[in-house]
């Protein structure tokens, strides 16, 4: 018969394990991130080849989704114009709480070269951003960093209070 290394009825019974509430809901809340995408110009694709099979955010827990009902992670990819700004908005606020935004490539962060009048300069005007990655384009593995960097930020949170309301321009 097989004998195992350890004997847990020598050492006063199975192991047990301790731990917080917040680290239970936050450890499935950071590894099961449901990314709504909102690809808007170059970004958009790159953020399309993390998704697919060579960078598989799906080994992260990272599903995108298409309704801003089932997500709780936005990905804002690309160059926001005025005439999008609203609907960014509607979708934002349509999002489950809590809810993150990842803001993905120079245009989103800052308008990146088009300083017009019909460009947003930066999607932190119209909702609050918690991750910027810079770049023109990001590479898909600056977003998957991106993503583990929120799943960090997420751990770190308090899960049974409200997150703070988080100030705009």
């Amino acid at each position: 018969m097989a004998q195992h290394k350890v004997d847990y009825t020598k050492s006063g019974g199975l192991p047990v394990a301790l731990t917080t509430i917040d680290k239970v809901a936050n450890w499935g809340r950071s590894n099961s991130l449901w990314a709504m995408t909102y690809g808007l110009a170059c970004c958009g694709i790159e953020m399309m080849a993390a998704g697919a099979s060579r960078y598989d955010f799906d080994r992260f827990g990272t599903i995108f989704r298409a309704s801003p009902r089932q997500s709780d992670v936005m990905i804002v990819a690309g160059t926001l114009t005025k005439k999008h700004a609203e609907f960014i908005k509607r979708l934002y606020d349509q999002m489950t709480e809590p809810r993150w935004v990842i803001s993905m490539g120079s245009c989103a962060n800052t308008g990146g070269m088009f300083n017009t009048y019909a460009t947003v300069q930066g999607v932190d005007r119209i909702i609050p951003v918690d991750l910027y990655l810079p770049g023109c384009a990001p590479r898909p593995e600056t977003l998957q960093y991106g993503v583990m960097l929120l799943q960090k930020k997420i751990r770190a949170n308090s899960a049974n209070k409200a997150q703070k309301a988080k100030r705009l321009m």
